[in-house]
């Protein structure tokens, strides 16, 4: 019987594998990293479709200067732009912009198409779909 290691070491190979398909996909035909992909639809599902840096560092599992840099890349697209808080001046907000949004429905296809291969590829679909299915 496979040691539970064994099976999450699979697993981390996996993640890490789609993972990178996605984001060489998605540079190639959309100009995008992964993280920025994902920053986008994070920001394109809040209200107002801008959040707090923190907050979009807590999203994205990555420290603030690292959100902060990639924001930055962001802006100079002119994708995202920066503004201040208007109840604490030291709070700034990631926003949305409508070229953001549009780069981001122009990748979304091709990222899910993407994503839906490389599952398969690696025969994860049933296994997704259960697990959803149990956590839904």
């Amino acid at each position: 019987m496979p040691k539970r290691s064994d099976a999450w070491l699979k697993l981390v190979h996996i993640v890490t594998d789609v993972e990178a398909a996605l984001g060489r996909m998605l540079q190639d035909r959309h100009g995008l990293g992964l993280s920025e992909y994902r920053a986008l639809q994070i920001l394109s599902r809040s209200p107002k479709s801008e959040m707090r840096m923190q907050e979009l560092a807590s999203h994205l599992r990555l420290n603030q200067s690292s959100v902060s840099r990639m924001v930055e890349r962001l802006e100079r697209g002119k994708l995202t732009v920066r503004d201040l808080c208007p109840d604490d001046k030291r709070g700034v907000y990631a926003v949305l912009t409508d070229k953001g949004r549009s780069r981001l429905e122009s990748a979304q296809p091709d990222y899910e198409a993407a994503l839906t291969a490389a599952i398969k590829e690696h025969g994860c679909d049933e296994l997704l779909s259960a697990s959803f299915t149990k956590a839904g």
